[in-house]
């Protein structure tokens, strides 16, 4: 067989067959990068029949199940570009824009209640200081609202739940104060660690639900503060501020707690009864 004829053997058709499949891989990267492209300005749906599409086209058979809401990268593409072309529901916005209103209308009310708290605050410290009663009233602002913490001393004898004669004016001072807000108050009563055996206390229980109780009763009948805002609990020896292995932390844990709640904790209070009401 002549040198020709083996040539003309091994040029046939056949062996170019590589540049089909390169030339087709280059058409389909180039698409991709087109579609890339174009993405910040498809809308959902034109995306998603594009996302089926090229899934069936590259084998996949079916939905290419592309999650629109998140990216990777970072924000969806569908919070991208003109939103009356990616939103395909008018109303959602409107109400978007509605509940942003909301929460500026009550990050206002929030603003102006903590103002209140701070200026109940700053009466109660300069009746305080007036007194020369800092130490055993202290005023705090914590997250649930303002605390005033009163140690024991200032409202009961040793041993005691009944309210001292002068601890009531006191009392009647600070509820004239806390009148001027519409907020919850829960009364809360605390003991040191020591324990208490008497036909009256069995335990430290029933004391630092009896102190709270009694000072309640002088804020709502003597304070005039309306009794559905008030509430009263014992915590006992289990809540305490400071360590009860000194003196002073045991002085600082007898205390009873006034704290106003804020606003925002009103929905998990328990509501008035509603006559009104089906069951």
């Amino acid at each position: 067989m002549s040198r020709r004829q083996r040539k003309d053997e091994g040029s046939g058709p056949g062996q170019e067959r590589w540049l089909v499949t390169y030339a087709d891989l280059i058409t389909l990267l180039m698409i991709f990068f087109i579609m890339m492209y174009s993405m910040s300005h498809v809308d959902a749906n034109k995306f998603r029949a594009l996302a089926e599409s090229l899934s069936i086209t590259l084998g996949g058979g079916g939905s290419a199940g592309v999650e629109l809401s998140t990216s990777p990268s970072g924000p969806s593409i569908i919070g991208q570009g003109n939103p009356l072309e990616t939103n395909s529901n008018p109303g959602q916005a409107i109400g978007q824009e509605n509940n942003q209103a909301g929460d500026s209308q009550a990050g206002g009310n929030l603003d102006v209640e903590t103002m209140t708290i701070e200026h109940i605050k700053a009466k109660l410290d300069a009746f305080a200081s007036e007194n020369n009663i800092q130490t055993m009233l202290v005023s705090s602002i914590e997250e649930r609202g303002l605390v005033v913490s009163i140690q024991d001393t200032l409202l009961f004898a040793s041993g005691s739940a009944e309210i001292t004669p002068g601890a009531r004016n006191i009392l009647k001072k600070i509820s004239g104060v806390l009148s001027a807000s519409p907020n919850y108050i829960k009364i809360e009563g605390h003991t040191d660690n020591l324990p208490i055996n008497t036909v009256r206390f069995p335990s430290n229980w029933e004391l630092s639900v009896l102190r709270a109780t009694n000072v309640l009763h002088i804020l709502a009948k003597e304070g005039g503060i309306d009794p559905k805002r008030l509430s009263a609990t014992g915590y006992g020896e289990y809540r305490p501020r400071a360590d009860n292995k000194t003196e002073a932390g045991r002085s600082s844990n007898r205390r009873v707690d006034l704290v106003i709640l804020r606003s925002k904790y009103d929905p998990v209070e328990p509501g008035p009864y509603n006559i009104f009401s089906t069951p």
